[in-house]
């Protein structure tokens, strides 16, 4: 007995039943084929918000016996830098510390590299350790060191063996103006630059009056975090107040892709933001935000907890995501509105480097976010203009979303040039974007 909704159901029932069903069948010239769902990517551990905080008593201790503060160029920051690596060494890491002056004093990067995966593939997360003199800096931003130390020692509890090489990083000197991590990204050779297939930073993740920001600066990473926290049901903001003033900017100044988290600074809480996500509007995000109050006692814990876990599955999704062929497969993963019963939209992936024409089973494969499927018209475009219908418009179909792979005779296209996914909504009342589509040669 075939299902069926009536028209405009609620969006949570055509969810409930979108695995269930089947895409109207496309044109001749697009037949969908019954590929399998590529292997999910390894569950990242819970990391334990307990582990996390102590790490951060930690740093509290020795800021306290060390003046009140972990600033570049003093004991506290050193003593925070030893902390640390003891506990990678112990872990299997292999460490080292990279020196550096400002301002007259020594300053100290720690890089930690887990043993295995592509050395020519390399994912980076870092933070910056030290804190500004006038107090522990424990939020900003012992939150984010923490968070990332706790992940990778979860790297070695787990003895991961990823795709992709990890690293992490310890930044000095953040304070003084990115010091240094730009002497890290300066230093390295161009070739080794060009290895690094994506820098996450964590600059402040436990702020006590919390937002959820995350960075809109590589499409990939972002939607890593987006996905995880829609998991969790909490919605998240593009990340404005810090965007260049933290680490990130080092590495996305050379040209690496780079993405992060934050959960806010001295900005001041909206209503709104206090509605999505609880706390008080009207205050700073962060009261403590460089001052002497930035101490153990200025985390919010749930924000803490679920940005730890945020870096984790980003870590685990990024770093064993398995090595595609070079030249076999091109994607767009940026997000495309699509206007209610208006106009056209396209998404553009650019094929070069290949010679011929493309195959005859060229694979076009959608993620079209969207509830109510079936008043959408979705086609593929030939760099040379040529249309292959994949979807057609129809009233029947009731459910949400086009999750699809679409086999195309190509034979007759010349395989380089910009291959564009067209996308048209011919009736009212229903909201989506192109979420991502890939070409498989």
């Amino acid at each position: 007995m075939p299902l069926s909704l009536p028209r405009r159901t609620t969006a949570a029932a055509a969810l409930a039943l979108a695995g269930l069903l089947v895409s109207a069948a496309p044109a001749a010239t697009a037949v969908p084929t019954a590929t399998a769902a590529p292997a999910p990517a390894l569950a990242a551990p819970d990391i334990p918000i307990a582990n996390v905080k102590a790490h951060l008593t930690e740093l509290q201790s020795i800021a306290t016996a060390n003046g009140g503060n972990r600033a570049h160029g003093r004991a506290g920051y050193k003593a925070s830098i030893d902390y640390v690596k003891a506990k990678l060494d112990a872990a299997g890491f292999t460490t080292s510390l990279q020196q550096f002056t400002s301002s007259g004093a020594t300053g100290y990067n720690l890089i930690a590299d887990w043993p295995g995966g592509d050395p020519n593939r390399i994912l980076m997360a870092g933070a910056h350790l030290d804190s500004v003199t006038s107090g522990a800096g424990i939020n900003d931003n012992g939150s984010g060191s923490a968070g990332i130390l706790e992940t990778a020692l979860a790297v070695s509890r787990a003895q991961l063996q990823p795709a992709k090489h990890l690293r992490f990083g310890w930044w000095g000197a953040e304070e003084l103006g990115l010091v240094g991590s730009k002497y890290y990204v300066n230093n390295l050779p161009a070739a080794e630059r060009s290895k690094i297939s994506g820098y996450l930073n964590f600059d402040m993740i436990g702020s006590p009056n919390p937002g959820y920001f995350v960075y809109d600066d590589d499409p990939a990473i972002e939607k890593t975090f987006k996905d995880y926290f829609a998991g969790l049901s909490v919605p998240t903001e593009i990340e404005t107040e810090g965007d260049g003033r933290s680490d990130h900017a080092s590495f996305k100044n050379v040209g690496i892709p780079v993405g992060g988290l934050f959960t806010g600074a001295s900005r001041t809480k909206s209503a709104a933001q206090a509605q999505k996500w609880g706390g008080t509007s009207g205050q700073a995000f962060d009261r403590c935000y460089h001052s002497s109050c930035d101490s153990s006692a200025n985390i919010n814990d749930t924000a803490l907890d679920r940005n730890s876990d945020a870096i984790a599955h980003a870590i685990w999704t990024l770093g064993t995501e398995p090595t595609i062929p070079p030249g076999d497969f091109y994607e767009n993963t940026a997000d495309v509105a699509i206007p209610d019963n208006g106009a056209a939209v396209t998404s553009t992936v650019t094929v070069s480097g290949r010679t011929g024409n493309a195959p005859a089973t060229l694979k076009a494969a959608v993620d079209i976010k969207h509830t109510w499927r079936g008043d959408l018209v979705v086609d593929l475009l030939a760099p040379d203009g040529t249309v292959y219908p994949l979807k057609p418009f129809s009233s029947s179909d009731s459910a949400d979303n086009v999750v699809a792979t679409y086999t195309v005779n190509a034979s007759s296209e010349v395989a380089n040039g910009a291959w564009k996914l067209r996308v048209q909504d011919r009736a009212a009342q229903d909201t989506g974007y192109i979420d991502s589509w890939r070409l498989t040669f």
